[in-house]
């Protein structure tokens, strides 16, 4: 299967959770969000949405300040 991670083809041997793709390219850190084509997915979801073949995923970190 294949997806996009910010603007980067991946190919995934087999089905993944978002938590399981975040594991997989080592992205776990808090403050981590998530937006699956043009999507936010809630953080409490990442654990049993699926990722699905070409899926545009969107990873950033929040960054707070004034």
């Amino acid at each position: 299967m294949n997806i996009i991670v910010n603007d980067q083809v991946m190919t995934l041997s087999t089905p993944m959770t978002v938590q399981q793709l975040l594991e997989h390219i080592q992205r776990t850190q808090s403050g981590t969000a998530l937006a699956i084509n043009q999507t936010i997915i809630p953080r409490s979801e990442w654990h049993t949405h699926q990722v699905n073949d070409g899926d545009n995923i969107l990873l950033f970190q929040a960054i707070a300040g004034g």
